[in-house]
């Protein structure tokens, strides 16, 4: 399977999580949390965020937390000196969804279109 292919099935999963994703993300900025949410998704490896869903309910092979770019950088998953270059490629809460993906293969960003 391509990267393609993976991103759309992963959109596929994704698609009835979408609204609680963007309204978790909502919450985080409304309540001056952070104006950059990220959701954490890992199959249960992860230290970070807080859980979105409870721990038996899983997006395929995933579960989900909710994080903050402060958080990531607090435990130095993004350093200080790379704050700037983050903030450059990080698209508009209100539009996208953060993503982090952790896997056995390591980790990445990406973001997917809200609606």
């Amino acid at each position: 399977m391509d990267a393609t292919q993976h991103f759309e099935l992963l959109e596929k999963e994704l698609k009835p999580y979408k609204n609680l994703l963007g309204k978790a993300a909502d919450s985080i900025m409304d309540e001056n949390v952070s104006s950059y949410p990220i959701f954490v998704f890992h199959n249960g490896q992860a230290e970070i965020g807080i859980p979105l869903l409870k721990e038996d309910v899983r997006v395929g092979e995933w579960l989900i937390n909710a994080s903050t770019l402060e958080e990531f950088v607090a435990r130095q998953i993004i350093e200080t000196d790379k704050l700037d270059d983050f903030k450059n490629i990080y698209k508009n809460p209100k539009e996208h969804i953060c993503m982090f993906f952790i896997d056995k293969l390591g980790a990445t960003f990406a973001f997917m279109p809200r609606s």
